[in-house]
């Protein structure tokens, strides 16, 4: 009978750690956040890091390596890359969208609350900001030995370029706006359309590449005048770090005063390329009653909530 208890005992008897680690399995990690607003907001600060910090990077080796390690093509492969790593950073906790334009026209349309608004633009101003000084560290010795031990903002041995746009020698500021306004809308008609699963979506899996690759297409097709910006938190928070950093003022009067160019044109530009898809292709779809759209047809597409690791973009 004695055994009998001893082995009773033995079995109920459980250690301590055990019950701590079953607990941790159901609860999750101890560290989890549970606010939602602060793993958006660092999910979307660190994969925009990561997106200015590729793209950047890239504009400094093409400009202090005077064409040794890269010409145009090598800033735009960099920022698509760069764009693509981004969205596997953050795609499924905050969408990725690492430009202040996409989150607004998100928020225009129904597909973002107005309320974390400004938690996306925060943290998206925030890791472009921790990227340029990031670049500025790494490239430092070669930013100073290109510029002759001088920070510039124009002419030859200008470095201030590295980090923000300038529109080229040519073009006049209205000029500029459209070319903003033109490139945004491009890439946000074109997201809108990447992640619309009643037409033809990237297929899973592919969603971070194909943005990526949209990025790319941008700068190798509308460029060449300012630098394709159609971002206003990727541009202006390295410009603020620019003027802080030792380049000055001068960044903020450049180009006729240019800097405020790629923060307004992008806001307007990705409002009109989503609406321009939603009003001439999604509001058109057939309706669907019961999985059926109205010939009685089968329709193969993806629940909804499913749409959101797609609104992604720089």
């Amino acid at each position: 009978m004695l055994e009998k208890d001893q082995m009773k005992d033995s079995v109920e008897s459980v250690d301590p750690r055990e019950d701590q680690q079953e607990m941790g399995h159901r609860s999750g990690p101890m560290a989890c956040l549970r606010s939602r607003f602060i793993r958006v907001g660092l999910a979307e600060a660190l994969c925009t890091y990561v997106m200015m910090v590729f793209g950047l990077g890239s504009v400094a080796q093409v400009v202090t390596g005077h064409g040794a390690f890269g010409q145009y093509l090598s800033i735009n492969i960099g920022f698509g890359l760069g764009v693509t790593m981004g969205v596997h950073v953050g795609g499924s906790v905050s969408g990725a969208h690492m430009n202040a334009a996409v989150s607004l026209a998100m928020c225009m349309f129904g597909r973002l609350a107005w309320k974390m608004l400004p938690v996306y633009v925060f943290a998206q101003f925030l890791g472009s900001f921790l990227a340029a000084a990031t670049i500025y560290t790494v490239f430092n010795d070669a930013i100073f030995d290109f510029g002759d031990g001088n920070l510039t903002t124009t002419g030859a041995k200008a470095t201030a370029g590295i980090f923000a746009t300038y529109p080229a020698p040519y073009l006049s500021l209205q000029s500029g706006f459209i070319d903003q306004v033109l490139g945004t809308a491009m890439l946000l008609l074109c997201l809108t359309a990447l992640s619309d699963q009643r037409n033809k979506p990237a297929a899973r899996g592919s969603e971070s590449l194909m943005v990526g690759l949209l990025v790319m297409l941008i700068g190798v097709s509308l460029g060449s005048n300012s630098g394709y910006p159609i971002n206003p938190t990727r541009d202006l928070a390295p410009r603020l770090f620019t003027a802080v950093a030792g380049w000055g003022n001068e960044v903020f009067r450049a180009g006729n005063g240019w800097w405020w160019v790629p923060v307004v044109a992008p806001l307007l530009g990705g409002v009109m390329g989503a609406g321009l898809y939603k009003a001439l292709v999604e509001l058109h779809h057939p309706a669907i009653v019961c999985g059926q759209n109205s010939h009685g047809e089968q329709e193969e597409m993806d629940p909804l909530e499913k749409q959101s690791h797609a609104d992604v973009c720089v």
